[in-house]
């Protein structure tokens, strides 16, 4: 996968790192869709506006699930493009 956008520094909360360990995942298996402008589950807008703020420089959310459906996970790069961080959905 090709990055679409720099994610400056990487960081995930204490939640999502043990939920992604409780599936079986990696915080880098969502960060490399992130980064190739997989979106993940975003509705249409939030689509559009991802795909628009990598030409304007506004922050870019994507929505992931773990395997197990268990957990939601959230992928946000900061508009400045200093940091990315994988979050739960309810640690947003």
């Amino acid at each position: 996968m090709t990055a679409r956008l720099n994610l400056g520094q990487l960081v995930a909360t204490p939640g999502a790192l043990e939920a992604l360990e409780g599936s079986g995942e990696t915080p880098l298996d969502f960060i490399k869709r992130h980064a190739a402008g997989d979106w993940g589950d975003v509705c249409e807008e939030d689509a559009e506006a991802n795909e628009e703020a990598l030409c304007n420089g506004s922050r870019i959310f994507s929505v992931y699930h773990t395997k197990d459906g268990q957990q939601k996970l959230y992928c946000i790069t900061e508009a400045d493009r200093s940091s990315t961080c994988l979050l739960l959905a309810d640690e947003y």
